[in-house]
C-alpha cells in the first residue's frame, strides 16, 4: 500500500504530459477519530489482509491513432528487457516523483519511494482514455521487473545485504555517514532532482574523505580517493550554483562523475571485506 491518497494527477514535464492514477483496492474503512482500545487477539489468529495500490502511469502527450498504432507500441515495448526496463522506469519515475512530493509536502522524512521490483504485478498495455483514467486497459502484458540478472546474481545481490544488516544489528559493524549521503545523492540524481543532488554529494564527498581515508590498502581505493581530493572544489562549486538556480551542464556532468566515483569506493569496500 502507498501512503499517497487515491486520484488523478497530472504531470508536466520536459517530456510532455503524465497521467498518475492512484486507487487503493480492498481499502480498509476510514479510521476514527479516536484510537481504539487494545482488543483480545487469540493464540494464533491470522493478521488482517492488507490493501493493495494500483498504479497507472499514463503517457497523455502520445495519444495513438488507431488500435493498429497501439498493439505496435506494445510489442516494440515487449520486444526485449532493455525495452521493457525502459518502460517500466518511465512508470516508475512518474510515481516516485509523486511520493516525493507528497512527503515533502506532508513534512514526512520516513517517506520512501518504490522501486519495480517491489509491485506485486507490473503490466504494460493500452486502452481508451476512459479506461486508462480508471486505471483499466484494452490490451496488456505482465512483465518481470526484476531485470535481467541470473537467478543465482540475485541470489548473492540479496545475500550481502542480508550479512551486512546482521553485523550491524548485531553491533559488529556500523554504517558510514557517507554511505546514507551517497545513497540519497544516487536517488535524487536518479529522479532528476539534480539541484538536490550537487548539495547532498557536496557533504557525501567531504564525509567520504574523512571516513574512508586509508580505509584499504588497495591501490585502486587511494587512486579514487587521490581524485575525490582533487575534485572536491567541483562539488563545491556545483552545491553552491544549485543554491542559485539550476545547475549548468559542466556541474551536472561533474556531480554525476563525483557521485560514480563514490558508489564506486563504496563498492570496492564491500567486495573486498567479503
Amino acid at each position: 500500500m502507498l501512503y499517497l491518497p487515491d486520484g488523478r494527477y497530472l504531470a508536466r514535464g520536459e517530456d510532455g504530459q503524465r497521467v498518475l492514477v492512484v486507487e487503493t483496492v480492498a481499502a480498509p474503512s476510514s479510521p476514527r477519530r479516536r484510537r481504539r482500545k487494545p482488543k483480545q487477539v487469540e493464540a494464533g489468529a491470522e493478521p488482517p489482509t492488507l490493501p493493495l495500490t494500483r498504479v497507472t502511469a499514463i503517457r497523455a502527450q502520445e495519444p495513438f491513432e488507431s488500435g493498429e498504432d497501439a498493439e505496435g507500441w506494445l510489442a516494440e515495448s515487449i520486444a526485449s528487457g532493455e525495452t521493457i526496463d525502459a518502460t517500466v522506469a518511465d512508470g516508475i519515475a512518474l510515481l516516485n516523483r509523486a511520493l516525493h512530493a507528497h512527503a515533502a509536502a506532508g513534512a514526512d522524512p520516513l517517506a520512501a519511494e518504490r522501486r519495480a521490483e517491489q509491485a506485486v504485478a507490473v503490466r504494460i498495455g493500452h486502452g481508451s482514455g476512459k479506461e486508462v483514467a480508471a486505471g483499466r486497459f484494452t490490451a496488456a502484458r505482465e512483465v518481470d521487473a526484476r531485470g535481467g540478472a541470473s537467478q543465482r546474481g540475485r541470489r548473492d545481490e540479496e545475500l550481502r545485504p542480508q550479512e551486512r544488516v546482521a553485523a550491524v544489528l548485531g553491533g559488529r559493524e556500523q554504517l558510514d555517514a557517507c554511505e546514507t549521503l551517497v545513497l540519497r545523492a544516487r536517488a535524487d540524481l536518479d529522479a532528476g532532482r539534480r539541484r538536490e543532488a550537487a548539495l547532498q554529494l557536496r557533504i557525501a564527498l567531504e564525509a567520504m574523505l574523512v571516513e574512508l581515508d586509508s580505509a584499504l590498502a588497495d591501490p585502486d581505493h587511494e587512486k579514487d580517493m587521490a581524485e575525490l581530493g582533487q575534485r572536491r572544489g567541483e562539488a563545491g562549486e556545483a552545491a553552491n550554483a544549485a543554491l542559485r538556480g539550476d545547475l549548468p551542464l559542466d556541474d551536472e556532468r561533474n556531480v554525476a562523475e563525483l557521485t560514480e566515483i563514490c558508489e564506486r569506493v563504496l563498492r570496492r569496500r564491500r567486495v573486498l571485506r567479503g
